[in-house]
């Protein structure tokens, strides 16, 4: 489960990711409540907010995902971590001082959106420069369950922070973090990374990485599986907040429980990831299916208890997911090709949070949070039902479901002569 971090590289990029992702997941539950507090429980509000900070992805992620296939990773990862401090920084002391409003807060979801155009594609790409091949998978699971415990501890040393001094302190804490990543950066050993040959600076870059996946029928389906499950099902942060201080009066400490319990569902998603040698497409799907149907059953939660219960299987699933389909792609792309084919990647995993999010919003205003979730949840089961029907024809293969595991396999059907 652990065999990743026998690697010095690794060992030494996981140590900093694990105080980095604790203080990112503050900031986030301060960033949600802060703009709740400043525009009275608006959730067009929160959802424009969600939608700023990843519009950039969507309208440059292309673009991003060429620098990167151009450029040393190690070097851009410093760049880009230190600049996300001091984004942090920044809006920690105007917090702090009372200052801010939900412009500013806006301000810094574009600055921080920016960013991420480059960081994104180069710390997915930089994983197998410091594992190999071999390992890669294990490496992207541990780097979620990295995640995961940053998102486990996170939210509920956050809403206790809120809850004491206020949002501010959160965001100075989430920047004096990123002092552990540019640590660990800092001290690798270039020798011991496996480098990617950099790709030479020509014309129509982005273009050929465009013409790579549109020749790789599967890769599209899955993209167009994780767009309507990002638009619609996966603003679920938003939605926690929604109903935790809308629907159930709760208050801040209550939303920390309740983003701690999702995490923790895929905190344990992550580590049974781990475990796996090779990603597989059926886990890919069930992770999909699972992750909608759990959605609309913690939409239909008649309390909070039960409501912060659902999340678990709901983050195990979501983690099942993410975790294997990016090992699977990869592990099936050219390596000179790997950071434009994950910037498209990324580009949809997080570049349709824009879409998604203020229409998330305006329904949860116009129906309440319980619609807006159960909708969510049901389009996703829907469209991973229906691409998994044509991945299967396009493989020709046919889908079993069965009683017990595995509970289902797609099999390859024999081609006539």
């Amino acid at each position: 489960m652990f065999r990743s971090l026998a690697i010095r590289n690794y060992r030494l990029f996981a140590a900093g990711q694990v105080v980095s992702n604790t203080g990112t997941w503050m900031q986030r539950i301060a960033q949600d409540w802060l703009v709740l507090q400043l525009s009275g429980g608006s959730g067009i509000a929160l959802g424009i907010t969600t939608a700023l900070q990843f519009l950039p992805m969507l309208v440059l992620g292309l673009w991003g995902g060429t620098i990167v296939d151009r450029a040393g990773k190690r070097r851009l990862l410093i760049a880009t971590q230190a600049s996300m401090g001091v984004l942090a920084l920044g809006l920690g002391v105007l917090a702090t001082a009372g200052a801010a409003q939900v412009w500013h807060v806006y301000v810094f979801a574009v600055g921080l959106g920016l960013i991420t155009v480059l960081d994104n594609p180069a710390r997915q790409t930089f994983v197998v420069e410091m594992v190999g091949k071999r390992d890669l998978p294990n490496a992207i699971a541990l780097n979620s369950a990295s995640f995961q415990l940053g998102r486990v501890v996170g939210p509920a040393v956050a809403g206790l922070l809120i809850a004491a001094v206020g949002s501010g302190p959160v965001f100075l804490i989430n920047a004096a973090s990123f002092a552990a990543v540019l640590t660990g950066l800092w001290l690798m050993r270039p020798s011991e990374l496996h480098t990617t040959e950099p790709a030479p600076r020509a014309k129509g870059q982005t273009r050929e990485g465009l013409r790579y996946v549109a020749g790789r029928p599967d890769l599209v389906l899955l993209l167009v599986m994780t767009a309507f499950l990002q638009m619609f099902g996966s603003n679920v942060q938003n939605q926690i907040a929604l109903m935790t201080n809308n629907v159930f009066t709760a208050g801040a400490a209550a939303f920390g429980v309740s983003a701690a319990a999702l995490a923790v569902g895929a905190l344990a998603g992550a580590l049974l990831s781990a475990r796996r040698e090779r990603p597989r497409l059926r886990t890919v799907l069930i992770g999909a299916f699972a992750f909608g149907a759990t959605e609309v059953a913690a939409a239909l939660a008649p309390g909070y208890t039960s409501f912060t219960l659902a999340l678990l299987p709901m983050g195990i699933a979501f983690l099942t997911f993410t975790a294997t389909q990016n090992a699977f792609f990869q592990l099936s792309v050219d390596p000179q090709l790997r950071g434009r084919v994950m910037s498209m990647y990324m580009l949809v995993f997080l570049g349709m949070a824009p879409i998604g999010a203020p229409i998330v919003g305006v329904l949860a205003d116009a129906f309440g949070p319980r619609v807006s979730l159960a909708l969510g949840g049901a389009v996703t089961v829907v469209v991973t039902a229906v691409v998994g029907v044509l991945l299967a024809r396009r493989l020709n293969a046919r889908i079993r479901v069965a009683r017990r595991r595995p509970f289902v396999t797609i099999a390859r059907e024999p081609v006539g002569p």
